[in-house]
């Protein structure tokens, strides 16, 4: 066997060196691996977060508004009203409130031993989920309330136009629009009496209504300032036409007498 020559024919070290490159190989191939399957575990995590759209509170003068509507009720009922919007995104809800003011819930409060609450899961998919958006609307209340005839209340809202898809559109205002319309499907429920009626200040002057003024003018005003200026045009335009017809004349006129002369 000749000196410095392999028994395989090879050179002497060289299986050593080429086990070493696959293990380096495999090595990298396998670091790359985790990197790309972490990346996609975090892409997904990070979808899943923000793949939708947050669901809207209701605005400042929404709630402004529900809040006294629901006292005076409370006041005349002897029951609490209170509203909740939820969303998948995170475990706080979106809002929630009551006859007893803004960010104020009626579910485990002293001051409501009696309560009724709507509440309101709204759910909005991303746009590259086949999923539908869609809510799920519940009216819940204090044990002393028959779950019959809150599931009555919770069907009776479908009669103000507060079913799931109108939810979806606009949760903000629909959840308030549903927490004032609590009252009286409850009272139709038998579950409390009807809201007394706010009547007037006794000697309060009613002022009268302003004058109404001509249909006729109010619902066309534009259409005949439209047709007037139009017209005056069309006056103004025949003055000049017809000047300018009797220049012509006249101008026709004495030529013809100069061609005479």
């Amino acid at each position: 066997m000749a000196a410095g020559k392999h028994p395989g024919g090879g050179r002497p070290g060289r299986p050593v060196v080429a086990a070493k490159k696959s293990s380096a190989a495999g090595w990298i191939i396998a670091l790359v691996t985790v990197v790309l399957v972490g990346g996609c575990i975090g892409i997904g995590v990070v979808n899943r977060d923000s793949g939708g759209t947050m669901v809207p509170a209701p605005t400042a003068d929404e709630r402004a508004d529900t809040v006294p509507i629901l006292a005076q009720a409370a006041a005349s009922q002897g029951i609490c009203y209170g509203w909740r919007l939820e969303s998948w995104y995170g475990s706080a809800p979106v809002s929630v409130g009551s006859n007893l003011g803004d960010e104020v819930a009626v579910v485990d409060n002293p001051s409501c031993p009696r309560w009724v609450e709507v509440v309101a899961d709204v759910r909005y998919t991303s746009e590259s989920s086949e999923s539908s958006d869609y809510a799920i609307v519940r009216v819940t209340g204090s044990p002393d309330i028959d779950r019959s005839d809150l599931h009555a209340v919770e069907t009776g809202l479908a009669r103000f136009g507060l079913d799931s898809d109108r939810f979806v559109d606009d949760p903000g205002w629909a959840v308030c629009r549903a927490a004032v319309a609590l009252p009286l499907l409850l009272a139709e429920a038998g579950v409390v009496s009807p809201a007394a009626t706010p009547s007037a200040q006794p000697g309060a002057a009613v002022s009268p209504l302003p004058a109404a003024g001509s249909d006729f003018w109010r619902d066309r005003w534009g259409w005949l300032l439209v047709i007037g200026g139009l017209l005056l045009v069309t006056a103004l335009l025949f003055t000049v036409g017809f000047v300018q017809r009797g220049r012509q004349r006249a101008a026709a006129s004495a030529g013809r007498t100069q061609g005479k002369a």
